[in-house]
This record gives structure tokens, sequence and C-alpha cells, in this order.
């Protein structure tokens, strides 16, 4: 087993794939926020143009979402994008650490 982080305190103990999970928590929670928000925007995009065409051209309705939905996830998904940011900078300041404090030992023993 192992610890998860910030649940040292607590003594909360998890195995490996449960860690994992909450490492990947934000990332997956985000991904999920974009791929909804894409094909809420392809629905809007489609209905819109059908309204005013009797042709509905599904390449240009893709394009429109995509940038509709590159917009408005930069307002509307601003927390959990800032969420992934912090654990992603978390872990690689641990990363660093970690990696600095190996080369001291092996700078040490030299």
């Amino acid at each position: 087993m192992v610890t998860a982080p910030g649940a040292a305190q607590s003594g909360v103990r998890l195995q490996p794939a449960a860690l994992y999970a909450r490492t990947v928590k934000e990332f997956v929670v985000y991904t999920a926020l974009r791929l909804v928000l894409l094909v809420a925007s392809v629905g809007v995009v489609f209905g819109i143009w059908s309204i005013f065409a009797d042709e509905v051209p599904l390449f240009w309705v893709v394009v429109v979402a995509f940038v509709l939905s590159g917009i408005g996830s930069f307002f509307v998904l601003n927390a959990p994008r800032e969420a992934f940011a912090r654990r992603v900078e978390a872990r690689a300041g641990k990363a660093t650490a970690a990696f600095d404090e190996r080369r001291a030992r092996e700078d040490s023993s030299d």
C-alpha cells in the first residue's frame, strides 16, 4: 500500500490503483468537461445552422464548434484548468526535488 499525497496526517493508505486515480482526477475531470462542452457546441451550432439553412455542412459545424468550445472553455473551465495546473506543478516540484536529492547524494559520494 502507498500513502496518498497529503494524507499522511490522516493515516489514509491507498492501493496503487486508487492513488493513481486520485492523482489523475483533475486531468480526467478537465478532459471530460472539454468534451462535454465540444459536444454541446456542436449541438447548438448544428441547431442554429439548421434553423437558417436547408443544408447543414457538418465540416463547418464542427469547425465553428471547435472555435466556440475553445473560447468557452477559456472562461467556463477556468477552475478545473487551474486545479489541473496546480497538480502538474506539484508533481513537477516533487520530481525536481527528488532529482536534486539524488544528484546531491551522488555528488557527496564522490
